[in-house]
């Protein structure tokens, strides 16, 4: 099955892919001029790697959780979605994780790298939550 995770930001969309159950590549971030052009960038990168199922990280515990879940949830509906399976991970600490991964191997800018990298970790994240249940 061929899995995508997306790390849902303000200025950045972090994107990785699962194509065999097992290896997670980071993915170029989509950078947000606006939630449209976003939702339609990423609905492109579904259909061009024919993506089974989307991933998204979604904050479950913090200060503004709830504000920012409900916004991650909203531009997931404008994705539309149909033929794809929509699942929610956890993905609290990822970024931090991302960046403790990451140190020493590029500088920390504002590209989208560490929002991709976030993006694997939620998505090795479900991963290995569905092999656990198996």
């Amino acid at each position: 099955m061929k899995i995508a995770g997306i790390d849902v930001g303000l200025k950045r969309i972090g994107i990785a892919i699962c194509l065999d159950n097992k290896i997670v590549l980071p993915q170029n971030a989509i950078l947000r001029k606006n939630r449209n052009q976003a939702a339609s960038d990423i609905k492109l990168f579904l259909k061009e790697w024919e993506i089974e199922k989307l991933v998204v990280g979604l904050p479950l515990e913090g200060n503004s959780s709830e504000e920012m879940s409900r916004r991650i949830k909203h531009f997931v509906s404008l994705l539309k979605l149909d033929d794809i399976e929509i699942v929610y991970q956890d993905e609290q600490n990822s970024s931090n994780e991302a960046k403790e991964r990451t140190l020493g191997v590029f500088k920390h800018s504002k590209d989208g790298r560490i929002d991709s990298m976030a993006a694997a970790i939620i998505l090795e994240r479900h991963i290995e939550s569905q092999s656990s249940k198996s």
